[in-house]
């Protein structure tokens, strides 16, 4: 199959899905960015009082939602689904900004893991487990996650003022998504191959990195991903990004 053209491409089949549904998925991923957003913000504020209070609030409700499925293994699964989004939004903030971890965060998932009994503890790991053990299981939601990290990083890096801050985000930012290809061999470039075309969209609809610093990190993201990829990987990647500008400059016009 040419990777680079414009067949229809089918996601490999999700072990997970009768577990979690996409939406299920897709909403675990967005209450997982939620979350890490309120105790980051809430951290930076240096709140305790405020800040421990989000954490147990955001623990009733995390468990209360993954309680609401059906089933035992389903509820672990949920579980385990927030944990994992919750956890990777943590590394990716620990690895941009230079972190060495973030305490609220660490409270959060230990309180989410603390309140399980052996039985329950033990089908939350294994759904924990399961969630990479293939590319394909929980894909709706290691779509959502990773895109809306990829984004936030990317606007923080465009929102700097000083080289030497938006430096160590663009490294982390282009580190994640090189590694992203390694990690999922099958769907990871296109994810990356997502985040590319998203930032162009942004700079076309938004006028986003508008200043001479973030046009120049923007050019710098693409540059080092051209440099860090084998050109099997990179080239197809490019290409179904500007694929999907074109395609949306297309629509545009048609209407």
């Amino acid at each position: 199959m040419d990777q680079g053209s414009t067949e229809v491409f089918s996601l490999p089949a999700d072990g997970l899905a009768k577990l979690a549904t996409p939406e299920v998925q897709r909403l675990a991923a967005r209450m997982a960015q939620d979350a890490f957003t309120r105790i980051f913000r809430l951290t930076l504020e240096g709140d305790a009082a405020a800040l421990n209070a989000a954490v147990a609030e955001i623990e009733r409700l995390s468990r209360n939602w993954a309680q609401a499925a059906s089933d035992e293994e389903s509820r672990a699964l949920r579980l385990a689904l927030l944990v994992s989004g919750i956890d990777e939004w943590g590394l990716a903030w620990c690895q941009a900004f230079s972190l060495a971890a973030i305490p609220g965060i660490s409270a959060l998932l230990g309180a989410l893991r603390n309140g399980l009994d052996v039985a329950a503890d033990a089908r939350f790991q294994q759904q924990f487990a399961a969630i990479e053990q293939a590319e394909g299981d929980a894909v709706d939601f290691k779509m959502e996650l990773r895109r809306n990290i990829h984004m936030a990083l990317w606007h923080a890096m465009i929102a700097c003022e000083a080289r030497d801050e938006a430096a160590p985000i663009l490294a982390a930012l282009g580190g994640m998504l090189v590694a992203l290809t390694s990690r999922m061999p099958t769907l990871g470039w296109r994810l990356a191959a997502d985040a590319l075309a998203t930032i162009q969209l942004r700079c076309l609809t938004e006028a986003a990195a508008s200043t001479e610093l973030a046009r120049e990190s923007n050019a710098a993201l693409f540059t080092a991903l051209r440099q860090n990829l084998p050109r099997e990987i990179s080239e197809p990647m490019f290409v179904h990004a500007n694929q999907a500008v074109i395609a949306w400059q297309q629509s545009r016009r048609m209407h």
